[in-house]
C-alpha cells in the first residue's frame, strides 16, 4: 500500500519549503536577539518575565513534542498500541499541578531556576548543587541527546546523511540564536515552531488515513500487520499484535506497560518532567503573572489530548504500511534497515513521511519535525546553562558580574552540545530498540527521588536540609544502581533468552519508579526528624500553605546572610574595576564581541540594570497573588480540563 509519489528522496520544492520555513525560524531567532533586556540573567533566563500566556502554552507544548516524541510516541505506538497514549493523558493531570500548585509556590517565592528554591526552603548550597547536577544529568543523557539522536533518524530516513554531519549542522544553527537571544528568542521561534508542527501533522495523519482506507480499517489491518520474519520465532509472540494493543491498562505482570506501572509510574514521570524540570518550569516562570502561568498550562493540556491522532494513529498506520521495516524481529534485518540491531519501530514517523508524502508536503513535513528538534534543543540549551550558572557557578565564584554570568551562560551552552553528541552512540547501543523506552526507563531511575524531596518540601513544613539532602541522595544512588543494571544487562531482542537477575527482568520500570517515590519519601521523612525543624516564619512564601502571606520572611541563616553581604560588596567593587577597564574598548572588535554575546549597554551599565531588576521583582512581588476573576476562570477550565483528562482514560481503558 504504498505510495508512488516518493522515491523517500527530497525534491527541489522539498528542500524550498525547508530553506524558506528555516529562513523564518532563524530571522525570527535574530531579531528576538537583537532586542534589548538579554543582557541580565533575567532576561537572558526568563525573558523579563513579560510573556503573555498564549506564548508561553505554545512553548510549552513544542518544547514537549519535539523529534523524540514524534520518533519515540510513534515508534511504541507501532510496536504496542494505544497504551503509550497514558504519559500524553497524565500530561493533563501534571499540568494542572503545575499550574494551579506548583507554579504558585515558585511565583511567591521569586526564584530564576528550581534549583533555587530548594535553596531558599532549605537554606545552604548543598541541595541545590546537587539537584543542579542531576538535573543537567538528565538533561544531557536523556533530553538533550535523546532529541539529537531523534532529529538523526528523520535526516537519514530522508536523505541518507551521515548522523553527526546533520546533527552538528543542525546544532550550529540552533546555537546561534539561542546563544544571541537567550529566552525571549526561544519563546519567539517556539510559536512559530507549534504553528508549523501542527500544520504538519495534521496533514500527514489525513494522508496517512485516507492511504489506507479510513481509520475504521486500522484495526484489521494492524492486527495482520506480521513481518515476513516471524516464521523464524514460530515458539514466540515476537513481531505478533495482539488485542492489548487497542486498551491502555494491561496485565499487571506480563504486559509491556503494566496498569499499576501506567496509573502509578507514569504519574509519578509526569508530575516531575512538567512541575520540577528546569526546561518546562523555566517557561512558566517566564509568564507575566500567576494567571497567565496558569492559562498557559490549561492551554498546553487541551494541546496534549492531539498526539493520539498526530502520533499514536500515524505510528500504527506505518506499521501496517511497512510491516517488514518498522516491526522487524530479525537483528539482520534489523540492521539493515535502520543500523539497530534491536528493533527498527523508531523509524515508524519519518518512514511515513518520506514514504507517503507528495513533493512539497513532504518538505514541509520534515521542516516540522526539525523544528520541532530545535525548538526542544534550545529548551534544553537555555533551561540547562540557567541551571549551571545561576545554581553552579555563581556559587563558585560569588562576586561574579552580571556580564560574566551571561557570557558564562553561552559557553556552557556550546558544552552541552558537545557533550550531548558524544553520547549519541551511548544510546545506539542500548538494547530496547525503542526511544521512547529509552527515556522512559532513565527518568523512572533518576527523577522519583527529584520529586519526592520537591513535594514533601512544597507540603510539608517540617522536613529539613538534613533530611532533604540525605534522603534525595539515597533514593538517588538506588535508581542509579538500577539504570547501570540495565546498562550492564542489556535487554534481550524478541526470541532470545532472558537471563537477567530477576530484580532487572521482573521489576519493570514504571513499577520502579512508583517504588523509589515512596521509598525516597520515607527517607526524607525520616531523616528529617534526626535535625530540628527549620522555624515556621523562615517558610513564609516557600510552601502551599504559607504561599499568600504577607508577613516578611526570616533569613534562613544569619552566617549565610553575612557571607552573601561580603560578597555583594565585593562584587561592587569587581564591577566598579571591570567598568574602567573596558571603557576604552570601543574598537570593531569589542563591538563585534558585544553583538556575538547579544550584549547593548556597558558593563557597568548591565549591572546597574542588574540592581534596578531587584527593585523591580520587589514590585512585581504582587503578581503572585491571583485577580479573583482570573482565578475562577482559570478554576473552571481546570476543572473541565480533568473532566475531559478522565473521559479519554475511560473511553480508551
Amino acid at each position: 500500500m504504498g505510495n508512488s509519489t516518493s522515491n523517500g528522496n527530497l525534491e527541489a520544492w522539498d528542500i524550498v519549503v525547508i530553506v524558506i520555513h528555516f529562513v523564518l525560524v532563524f530571522s525570527l531567532g535574530i531579531w528576538a536577539a537583537w532586542g534589548g533586556g538579554k543582557d541580565s540573567t533575567t532576561g537572558y533566563f526568563l525573558a523579563g518575565r513579560e510573556m503573555s500566556w498564549w506564548l508561553v502554552g505554545l512553548s510549552l507544548y513544542v518544547t514537549n513534542i519535539g523529534s523524540s516524541t514524534f520518533i519515540g510516541v510513534a515508534g511504541t505506538a507501532s510496536v504496542s498500541g494505544y497504551a503509550v497514549i497514558s504519559y500524553e493523558y497524565y500530561a493533563l493531570m501534571a499540568l494542572l499541578l503545575l499550574g494551579f500548585i506548583f507554579t504558585p509556590v515558585y511565583f511567591a517565592a521569586e526564584i530564576a531556576t528550581v534549583p533555587e528554591y530548594l535553596h531558599l526552603r532549605f537554606g545552604g548550597y548543598r541541595l541545590q548543587t546537587f539537584i543542579s547536577i542531576v538535573n543537567l544529568t538528565v538533561a544531557i543523557v536523556i533530553l538533550l541527546s535523546g532529541e539529537m539522536y531523534a532529529g538523526s533518524i528523520v535526516i537519514q530516513q530522508a536523505l541518507g546523511w551521515n548522523i553527526y554531519t546533520s546533527v552538528i549542522s543542525l546544532l550550529v544553527l540552533t546555537a546561534i540564536y539561542t546563544v544571541a537571544g537567550g529566552l525571549k528568542a526561544v519563546i519567539f521561534t517556539d510559536a512559530l515552531q507549534a504553528v508549523v508542527v501542527l500544520i504538519g501533522a495534521f496533514i500527514l495523519m489525513g494522508l496517512a488515513i485516507a492511504e489506507i482506507g479510513g481509520i475504521g480499517n486500522l484495526r484489521l489491518l494492524y492486527m495482520t500487520a506480521i513481518p515476513n520474519t516471524t516464521q523464524k520465532y514460530a515458539n514466540t509472540s515476537c513481531g505478533i499484535p495482539t488485542e492489548e494493543t487497542w486498551h491502555i491498562f494491561r496485565d499487571a505482570k506480563t504486559a509491556d506497560l503494566p496498569w499499576p506501572g501506567v496509573v502509578f509510574g507514569v504519574f509519578i514521570l509526569g508530575v516531575y518532567f512538567w512541575c520540577t524540570n528546569q526546561v518546562i518550569v523555566q517557561r512558566t516562570l517566564a509568564a507575566k503573572n500567576v494567571n497567565h502561568s496558569k492559562a498557559a498550562c490549561i492551554m498546553t493540556g487541551y494541546l496534549k489530548i492531539l498526539p493520539m491522532f498526530l502520533m499514536i494513529w500515524p505510528g500504527m498506520i506505518s506499521r501496517t504500511l511497512f510491516a517488514d521495516e518498522v516491526a522487524c524481529v530479525d537483528p539482520e534485518i534489523c540492521e539493515r534497515v535502520c543500523d539497530n540491531s534491536a528493533g527498527c519501530s523508531d523509524i515508524a514517523y519519518p518512514k511515513l513521511v518520506v514514504e507517503l508524502m507528495p513533493t512539497g508536503l513532504k518538505g514541509l513535513m520534515l521542516a516540522a519535525m526539525l523544528a520541532a528538534m530545535i525548538s526542544s534543543l534550545t529548551s534544553i540549551f537555555n533551561a540547562s546553562s540557567s541551571m549551571f550558572v545561576l545554581d553552579i557557578w555563581y556559587k563558585i565564584r560569588p562576586t561574579s558580574t552580571e556580564l560574566e554570568l551571561v557570557i558564562v551562560g553561552k559557553v556552557c551552552t556550546l558544552v552541552l552540545v558537545v557533550v550531548g553528541v558524544l553520547w549519541i552512540p551511548v544510546i545506539q547501543a542500548y538494547g530496547s530498540g525503542e526511544l521512547f523506552v529509552y527515556v522512559q526507563s532513565i527518568l523512572s531511575y533518576l527523577s522519583p527521588s527529584v520529586l519526592a524531596c520537591f513535594t514533601a518540601a512544597i507540603f510539608w513544613g517540617r522536613v529539613n536540609e538534613f533530611g532533604a539532602f540525605w534522603g534525595m541522595l539515597g533514593g538517588f544512588l538506588v535508581g542509579l544502581t538500577r539504570s547501570i543494571l540495565d546498562f550492564v544487562y542489556g535487554v534481550p531482542s524478541c526470541g532470545q533468552e532472558d537471563s537477567r537477575p530477576n530484580i532487572v527482568k521482573n521489576f519493570h520500570y514504571l513499577h520502579f519508579a512508583a517504588f523509589l517515590y515512596v521509598f525516597s519519601t520515607i527517607l526524607i521523612c525520616v531523616f528529617s526528624f534526626f535535625k530540628p525543624a527549620i522555624p515556621a516564619n523562615k517558610l513564609i512564601r516557600l510552601t502551599w500553605w504559607t504561599r499568600n502571606s504577607k508577613l516578611p520572611r526570616a533569613i534562613m541563616s544569619d552566617d549565610q546572610d553575612e557571607k552573601d553581604k561580603k560578597n555583594e560588596l565585593l562584587r561592587e567593587e569587581k564591577v566598579k574595576e571591570h567598568s574602567l577597564k573596558t571603557q576604552s574598548r570601543t574598537g570593531f572588535k569589542w563591538k563585534a564581541w558585544n553583538i556575538l554575546c547579544g550584549i547593548s549597554g556597558s558593563p557597568m551599565d548591565i549591572d546597574e540594570k542588574d540592581m534596578k531588576e531587584v527593585e523591580e521583582e520587589t514590585v512585581k512581588k504582587a503578581s503572585a497573588v491571583d485577580d479573583p476573576k482570573w482565578q475562577k476562570i482559570a478554576a473552571v477550565n481546570g476543572i473541565v480540563l480533568a473532566g475531559v483528562c478522565a473521559f479519554l482514560f475511560g473511553y480508551y481503558a
